[in-house]
This record gives C-alpha cells, structure tokens and sequence, in this order.
C-alpha cells in the first residue's frame, strides 16, 4: 500500500528530523507518493532558500495525478459539518479524496484527518 505523505510530516522532518524513523522507513521501502497540492505547500519556501537537492528529491516522488471531483469534495465538508467539524479546509479534502481515490494511507500530523477518519473512512498511518 502507497502512504501519501502530509506537508506537515514533510516539514516536520525538514525542521527538525521528528518522525525521521519512520518517514525513512517509508522513503526506503518504496511506499511513499506525493501529490502536486503537497508540492505546491513545500516547494516555494524550499525555493526560498535554496533548497535545490531537496525540491528535485521531492519531485522524483512518485506524484498521484489529482482528479478533483468537487461534488464529492462538496459531500465530504457536508458530512464534517454534520458531524461537527467546521474547521476542515478544502486541501485537506482534496488530499482525503486523493488519498481514497488511490487506495492510500494518509501521513500527517494535522489532527483534521484524525477527525475525519471514520466520518470519511479514511486509512491513516499512525
């Protein structure tokens, strides 16, 4: 199974090496995948400051193409809110739909997908 890896982790591990175990792990078993939304939060600060190795190190990740079907994208905020979560921004269901899209695990930090788990039926990696 493919883990989609959250920006978060990606920055987490840039700053300050947390969670490098198992991100390595992940890195060296081939498993990891990425998509251009992840890409678009991390590559302009790496950009920034110079970065080079690491934005060509991120864009040989294998990329999950992302097919946006924004009804879906609709259903799912509507079922958070229902649920009482009013705080879940649209990147993070495009990266919860992509995820499902792709039959993938989601790695991130960010409590919005833990919230979501069942509500979306989403597969976290922990």
């Amino acid at each position: 199974m493919s883990v989609l890896v959250d920006t978060s982790i990606w920055i987490e591990y840039f700053r300050s090496g947390n969670n490098s175990e198992k991100l390595d792990f992940l890195i060296d078993e081939n498993l990891i995948v990425i998509n251009d939304l992840i890409l678009a939060e991390l590559v302009p600060s790496l950009k920034v400051r110079n970065q080079r190795k690491i934005v060509k190190l991120l864009k040989n990740i294998k990329r999950l193409r992302l097919l946006i079907n924004w009804d879906q994208i609709i259903d799912f905020q509507f079922k958070c809110l229902e649920n009482g979560l009013n705080g879940i921004g649209i990147p993070d269901l495009i990266l919860a739909q992509n995820a499902k899209q792709n039959r993938c695990e989601i790695y991130s930090l960010d409590t919005h997908f833990k919230l979501m788990k069942d509500i979306l039926e989403l597969q976290l990696l922990v």
